[in-house]
Parts: C-alpha cells; sequence; structure tokens
C-alpha cells in the first residue's frame, strides 16, 4: 500500500487494532508506572486537585452524601465545591474492590489503575478515529504516537486521578462518531459523550461548544448530514439533564455559573430546538443556513443571558482582589499559552500543528466520504488548538485529536525514508520522521539541552537564599506531613498544601484553591500576607490550632516576595512571635502550634 492509499480507509475494519491498542497500552503502563514509581511508593500526588479528588471519593464512600460534594474537613464544614461524582465513581470502584488488601495499598492500586484505564479508552478511541479517517495501518500509527505527547500523558499517568483524563476521553468519544457515518445514532452518541463532558466539569464547554459547532457547520456545506446534527443536540440536551439530575439531585434547581444548572440546561434546550427549526432550511442555500445556524446560536446566547446574566463575566468575576492576584492569576493551566513556559508552550501547540498538516495532507489527497471525515477532523483540531491559546488545560485534547492527522503525516515521511537507498541515511531519515510526527520530544530534549548549559536560570538564587537564612526549602508537598503526628485540630496552610494534608493525615484545614469558598481563601492568603499582628487576629478567628507551611514552594514563595513584611515572610526570616510555639519537624516543613488563650498584642522590646 503506498502513502496515498493509505490515508482511505477501504473497510473501516481494523482486525488487529484490538491486539495494536492492547500492546501498546500495556507497554505505556508499564513505562509510566515505572517513572512515576517514587511517587506512587510515597504518594506524591501530582496535583493538588488528586489529593482532593481522593480525599472527596474517601468522604462519600465513609457516608456522605452522594449529593453532597462539599469539603467538611476545610473552613468549620462550610466549604461548597462544585465537582461532579462521576469521576468519583471508578476511583470508587478501584478502593471498594482492592479494600481487602489495606487502605494504603487499595489506594495505590487505585491512584495507578483508573489513569491507566483513561488512558487505554483515550488510545482505543484514538484507534478508532484514525480508522475511521485513514484505515489501520495509520490508526496503528496513532496508537504508537498517543503516548508520546507530553500534554496529553501528563493528564492520564499514574497519581492523576483528578477530572481532566476524563474530559479528553469524553472529547474523543464525541468525536469518534462524527467521522464516521452520518445518522442519527452516530449524532446521539456524540450528543450523550458531550453531556458526560459538561456534567463532569463545565469548564469543558469550550471544547463541547467546538465539536457540536463543527458539527453544525459540516451540515451547512452537506444538509445530508441532518439527522446526525439533530440528534447530537438532542442527545445532549436530554443527557445533560439526566445526568445532571441524578449527579445533584435534590440541589439540581440551585443557580451556577462553574457547573451544570437550570439556566446552562435552559440554553441547551433552546440550542436544540432553534437548531432544528434550522435544519429545515436545508434546501436552500449555503449562505441561508449559515444564517439559519447563526440564528440558532443567538437563541441560545440570549437564554443564557436572559435567565444567567451573571455568568456571561464567568465563574471567577466576583473573586476578592487579594484571590485573583494571588491565587487566580497563579493557575497556570487556566492561563493563555503565551503565559506558560516556552518548552510547555511548544510541547501544547506542536502535535496540533503537524495534525493539522496531516490533515490538510488527507483532505488533499483522497475522495469520496473521507475526504470530509478529513475536513472536519481538520477543523475540529484548529478549532481546539485555538481554544489551548488562550486555555492551557484544552492543550491535552487539542493533542489527543491530533495524533491521527501527525499519524498520518508520519506514515507519508516513513514511506519516503524506506526508500533512502543508504542504510544510515535511512535510519537518520525515520528519526526525522519520528522528530516531526510527535515534536514534543524534540521540545523537551530542546529544554533539558537548554536547563544543562545554564544551571543558574532554574531557580536557584531564591533556594539559595534560604539555605542562607539556616533554612531548608521543602523538595515536596509531602514534607508537611509530619503533622500527622500532633493531635487532631484545624491548621492553617497555604492553599497548594492543604490538600495533601487532609488526604494524608487526620488535621482539619481553613481553605484549598476553590474558588467556591472566597472569603475561606481570603482569609489564608490575607493571613500569611498580612502583618504579624493583623494575622494574629485572622489566624484566631479562623478556629486554626496550628500553623504550617513549606518554604520553597511556589505559593510560599510568592508570599514571601509580595509582602516581604508580611507574616509568612518574616516566619521564613526565623523570627518568633509569642502567640505561636515553633514545632520541630524533622523536615524543610515549618509548623507552630497557636497559643490559646493568645497574649495581649504588646510589641516585644
Amino acid at each position: 500500500m503506498d502513502a496515498e492509499d493509505a490515508l482511505t480507509p477501504a473497510t473501516g475494519v481494523d482486525r488487529g487494532g484490538a491486539r495494536a491498542v492492547l500492546i501498546g497500552w500495556i507497554i505505556a503502563a508499564i513505562v509510566l508506572t515505572l517513572a512515576m514509581a517514587e511517587p506512587i511508593l510515597a504518594l506524591r500526588f501530582v496535583d493538588p486537585d488528586d489529593a482532593m479528588r481522593l480525599v472527596e471519593v474517601r468522604d462519600w464512600l465513609g457516608g456522605q452524601s452522594w449529593w453532597d460534594v462539599a469539603q467538611h474537613r476545610l473552613n468549620r464544614g462550610d466549604f461548597p465545591m462544585h465537582w461532579s461524582r462521576l469521576v468519583d465513581l471508578p476511583i470508587a470502584g478501584v478502593l471498594w474492590l482492592a479494600g481487602p488488601l489495606g487502605e494504603a495499598a487499595a489506594t495505590r492500586i487505585a491512584l495507578v489503575v483508573v489513569p491507566l484505564l483513561a488512558l487505554l479508552a483515550a488510545m482505543a478511541l484514538i484507534h478508532r478515529i484514525a480508522l475511521r479517517l485513514a484505515g489501520g495501518e495509520i490508526a496503528r500509527y496513532a496508537v504508537l504516537l498517543a503516548p508520546l505527547s507530553a500534554p496529553l500523558v501528563y493528564q492520564l499517568r499514574p497519581m492523576r486521578i483528578d477530572h481532566h483524563g476524563w474530559q479528553i476521553v469524553l472529547a474523543l468519544a464525541a468525536v469518534a462518531p462524527l467521522v464516521g457515518r452520518m445518522t442519527w445514532r452516530a449524532g446521539a452518541l456524540a450528543g450523550l459523550a458531550l453531556a458526560g463532558l459538561l456534567t463532569v466539569s463545565l469548564e469543558g464547554m469550550p471544547i463541547a461548544a467546538t465539536i457540536a459547532g463543527v458539527a453544525a457547520l459540516h451540515w451547512a456545506w452537506q444538509p445530508a448530514g441532518r439527522d446526525r446534527l439533530i440528534g447530537l443536540v438532542w442527545s445532549l440536551f436530554l443527557g445533560a439533564a439526566m445526568l445532571h439530575g441524578a449527579t445533584r439531585g435534590p440541589g439540581s434547581l440551585l443557580p451556577s455559573c462553574d457547573a451544570m444548572a437550570p439556566a446552562w440546561l435552559a440554553t441547551l434546550g433552546v440550542a436544540a430546538g432553534a437548531t432544528t427549526l434550522a435544519t429545515m432550511a436545508g434546501r436552500q442555500s449555503v449562505i441561508v443556513r449559515f444564517v439559519a445556524l447563526a440564528a440558532a446560536g443567538a437563541a441560545a446566547a440570549a437564554t443564557l443571558a436572559a435567565s444567567a446574566p451573571a455568568c456571561l463575566a464567568g465563574p471567577f468575576a466576583a473573586l476578592p482582589p487579594i484571590v485573583r492576584d494571588l491565587w487566580y492569576v497563579n493557575v497556570t493551566e487556566g492561563r493563555p499559552l503565551w503565559e506558560q513556559t516556552p518548552s510547555w508552550a511548544v510541547m501544547t501547540v506542536g502535535l496540533p500543528i503537524v495534525g493539522l498538516v496531516g490533515c490538510w495532507r488527507g483532505w488533499q489527497r483522497t475522495s469520496g466520504e473521507a475526504r470530509p471525515r478529513w475536513a472536519t477532523m481538520a477543523a475540529l483540531v484548529a478549532a481546539a488548538l485555538g481554544v489551548a491559546i488562550f486555555v492551557n488545560r484544552a492543550g491535552a485534547t487539542a493533542n489527543a485529536l491530533a495524533v491521527p492527522g501527525a499519524a498520518a503525516l508520519f506514515h507519508a515521511l516513513l514511506v519516503r525514508a524506506r526508500a533512502v537507498p543508504r542504510p544510515g541515511r535511512r535510519v537518520a531519515a525515520t528519526l526525522a520522521a519520528m522528530l516531526v510526527a510527535s515534536p514534543g520530544q524534540a521540545a523537551a530534549l530542546g529544554v533539558m539541552i537548554a536547563d544543562a548549559a545554564m544551571p543558574g536560570a532554574t531557580g536557584d538564587i531564591p533556594v539559595q537564599g534560604l539555605r542562607n537564612a539556616g533554612m531548608r526549602p521543602c523538595d515536596r508537598v509531602g514534607d508537611v506531613r509530619v503533622i500527622g503526628r500532633l493531635p487532631a485540630g484545624i491548621v492553617f496552610a497555604p492553599l497548594d498544601i492543604t490538600p495533601d494534608i487532609l488526604a494524608t493525615t487526620h488535621h482539619r484545614a481553613v481553605a484549598g484553591g476553590y474558588h467556591r469558598a472566597p472569603a475561606a481563601l481570603a482569609t489564608v492568603l490575607t493571613g500569611f500576607s498580612a502583618s504579624p499582628d493583623a494575622a494574629r487576629a485572622i489566624v484566631l478567628a479562623s478556629g486554626a490550632d496550628y500553623i504550617a507551611a513549606c518554604p520553597g514552594l511556589n505559593e510560599t514563595d510568592l508570599y514571601r516576595d509580595r509582602y516581604p513584611h508580611g507574616l509568612w515572610a518574616r516566619l521564613a526570616r526565623g523570627e518568633r512571635f509569642d502567640w505561636l510555639a515553633p514545632i520541630a519537624t524533622g523536615t524543610p516543613a515549618m509548623a507552630w502550634r497557636v497559643i490559646r488563650p493568645l497574649p495581649s498584642p504588646t510589641r516585644r522590646p
């Protein structure tokens, strides 16, 4: 089969495909598990959200209501959350099955198995999409390339149990039917996957809107796809409504801008009805069809504006200034690409750009039903890349969608490499093909070379400053777990280490980095940045029994640098205060017992 023929899916069947996916997944799973062996054994979480997800699941298994996702170990029990129980299901299932092995073993098994199952689902769906686009050979190359994407693997590696991996899987599950037959069933499957995506997290709305929008534009060009579009919009609306009721229960009628709520369901319902009306223009010109779709979109937007005008500003618009400045703008996953490190930016956009080239080549060199499928895939990759440029967390989904196009280009480059007569040049051409089709690896190599050449640019100065002051920086968040040996109490701790404290100790805390409790977040941020006298009143009002923190981590460095005369900066310099009794931790983490009753605020001489 030559490179051009390989782009056309002759049968849509790959008899060895399941075996290829399974073998590729086993190899990837072994490599990733070995690479993550130390964090798995030490229970070192990839992200604070992974620790909080584990806490949420344990609370549910421990008797907290399915419909109650609030975190009752924070802020004296008053800490609302917007997370979805759908993501808790596989974690809870593995914890329950592995329960007889003991909590420690069951926890580590769940932290390994759940994200690797999501990786298996993603690889199978990528294979399915590539198969429908270009046939079995290129689909198997797609399986090979998928685990080589750094943004994709970051969200699907062991220890990464938060919702991002399942968002990728559900986005792929929505796209797979859209590159198949234009039937109502295909649309319904895509819509149900999008309903699951939005139920897992409303932050998936840009990607969901992108996928639904591309399906609508496909109908505008090819009115024969009407049934598929109608199946998508109605299954999206009805599926979202059913999942919302099932996961929110008595709270399903409460307003919300950061999770599925009545206003969002009304918007989806109006979009479904208006889109159905728009498809009645199927016999009109393409311009009329575009206008009809635009009117449907305007009707949906107007519904949201009328039913929940506050949501137009986004769920973070009302954050107190200190929460926005010290926390929100420093959550890198929600920031645009130009605020990321150069290496991560290149790794995020590299594969989608290559995938776009592969999709364009596939569209150019095929005919018949394969041609519009490649056009649809190109539109999806381009739109997902556009979302990722403005919101970094969407980069993993853009990478996943780009793999089939990259695999097609990789195949074409390999065909040319095999034709090189001289062995040395043939090997070099093959390696070049691999790097072109997986540019993230080239970016990572460049970063390692740059870091080796300029070791002083890696943040050594702040760390050295800590050491000169007689302090060791925390190597990891887990250094603070030593406070678990103290009697149970409330810990006044930085936002990023609080989830780890909840997951690994018996303590409670004041706040974590979750925006539905802005007053609690402001309490922590203000407490660490305020003067010691002002901080004392804040800590007392929080009910805290201890203060604990890790020097050298991003959050505590931010307190120190922004507020050099604040409580944390002065504690980090070794100053003592008569209302705090230092606790020997034996690790770089620092802890103090809050003395009660507090002494009078007279100044020390």
